[in-house]
């Protein structure tokens, strides 16, 4: 069964999709802004599934009523880090607690290197995998 056919990379919502536009990215930004969420914007170089903090891009927008506000800063980021992966990220404050609402990729690179999955046999029958990005064969910022 193949469940990736594309190859890239899917984290968050609209991941098995094609790229969204800015228009649709708009559309996005402006429904978690009617339903209270404030939005930040976050990059990386390693995706690798786990790792679940990346890099913060400027401040979270707790403020900022205006989807093209929040897509500027998007734009601002693509500019900065071309061959990174970048994501929005919309918080839910209303239960007194911030919470992830949404997420979604904005950006990413031209070359999507892949994970590997290393297989290792250990103590009896037992045997355990592990996924590696290709990318973290490099150093930090070398990676794309």
């Amino acid at each position: 069964m193949m469940t990736n056919p594309t190859g890239r990379l899917t984290q968050g919502q609209f991941s098995f999709l094609p790229d969204l536009t800015d228009a649709e990215i708009t559309l996005q930004i402006q429904y978690g802004l009617d339903k209270g969420y404030a939005w930040s914007v976050e990059y990386t170089d390693d995706p690798h599934p786990r790792n679940t903090y990346w890099e913060m891009f400027g401040m979270p927008m707790f403020d900022l009523r205006d989807a093209a506000g929040v897509l500027a800063e998007v734009h601002q980021c693509r500019k900065a880090f071309p061959s990174h992966y970048i994501r929005l990220m919309a918080f839910d404050s209303t239960r007194g607690v911030e919470s992830i609402a949404m997420s979604f990729l904005v950006g990413r690179p031209e070359q999507e290197p892949g994970f590997a999955l290393e297989r290792q046999e250990v103590g009896g029958r037992v045997i355990r995998y592990t996924t590696r990005s290709y990318a973290a064969n490099k150093p930090e910022r070398e990676r794309y």
